[in-house]
């Protein structure tokens, strides 16, 4: 059976280039104007408090686990913050660790984070399906994880990369299917727990080439159109077809870098009847036709390999 879960944090590509310990005693503070880029934070002991801008603030305790797909402003902090509004001072101790706010004695509270990387071009439209915030408390399987993590990127050993890089993808689904529920954000996972919903939304991942329409999704759904129409639009955040067309896009890039297949074989692997059609449609996706995308990431790749 078809995981679309599994199939979205796997097109993704995740790794785990950056991970820091950082602890803190006293009051502290510490804002982060970020791109964009997916973050996530493991609490190994104490309490600490995070403010997300636009959503309340949240005290997080050891055994917490929080990602961000895609994170922008947020401030962590003491549960008791200091007065103003600047960072408080930190260091760099010997072994590597960020130290916050009191620099002597034991401290009161230690986390793992860090920085999410995901490789795929097309990764906006994969984390858009993901939820905005996720924070799990408590799952035991998560933690060792995080520990496996920590040790991994703490080291210098043969394989490192590819280990972390595993590691980063279990670690997502994991965190990932733990929030699944009506409580989630808009997106795929909140699709996924519906169990209507779920029903379509496998089908079009088991067969992106059949030529789906929403009466036929909302037949397998076993819903009426209009209901199945307006339910998916609100748990999943886009319309039915707007969802398959975006999983036919993030398909197609994949074969396309691949290079295994002409463009012919992919238009037809995700749903199109013609080269021409699909052209059309991958160009008004992507912004170039896929002859193009299939150069600009051989070239990617050479400049890459040839940095290295």
């Amino acid at each position: 059976m078809v995981d679309p879960l599994a199939e979205v944090v796997t097109l993704l590509h995740p790794g785990a280039p950056f991970s820091k310990l950082v602890s803190a005693a006293g009051r502290w503070r510490v804002r982060r104007a970020e791109a964009g880029r997916p973050f996530y934070c493991a609490v190994l002991m104490g309490r600490s408090r995070l403010a997300v801008d636009g959503r309340e603030p949240v005290i997080l305790e050891k055994g917490d686990f929080v990602l961000i797909p895609a994170a922008f402003d947020f401030t962590s902090t003491s549960i008791e913050p200091p007065k103003g509004r600047h960072d408080t001072p930190r260091l760099v101790l010997p072994d590597g660790e960020i130290r916050n706010g009191d620099h002597h004695g034991p401290p009161d509270v230690r986390m793992l984070v860090g920085y999410c990387a995901f490789a795929s071009p097309d990764a906006s439209l994969l984390v858009s399906l993901l939820p905005q915030f996720v924070h799990v408390r408590g799952e035991q399987r998560l933690s060792a994880l995080v520990e496996l993590l920590k040790d991994e990127s703490r080291e210098r050993r043969p394989a490192r990369e590819v280990i972390l890089a595993r590691l980063m993808e279990v670690l997502l689904i994991e965190a990932l299917r733990s929030t699944a529920g009506i409580a989630a954000s808009p997106g795929l996972l909140r699709g996924l727990s519906d169990e209507r919903l779920s029903v379509a939304i496998r089908r079009m991942h088991e067969r992106p080439a059949r030529a789906w329409t929403v009466a036929q999704l909302a037949k397998e759904a076993a819903l009426s159109r209009s209901t199945f129409f307006e339910r998916f639009s609100r748990a999943v955040g886009v319309a039915p077809m707007e969802y398959l067309l975006g999983w036919r896009m993030a398909l197609a890039k994949d074969l396309l870098r691949r290079r295994d297949l002409t463009v012919a074989e992919v238009a037809e692997k995700v749903g199109y009847s013609s080269a021409s059609a699909f052209s059309v449609a991958f160009t008004r996706h992507a912004g170039l036709p896929p002859t193009h995308y299939v150069r600009e990431q051989a070239e990617a790749v050479t400049l890459a390999v040839a940095r290295g």
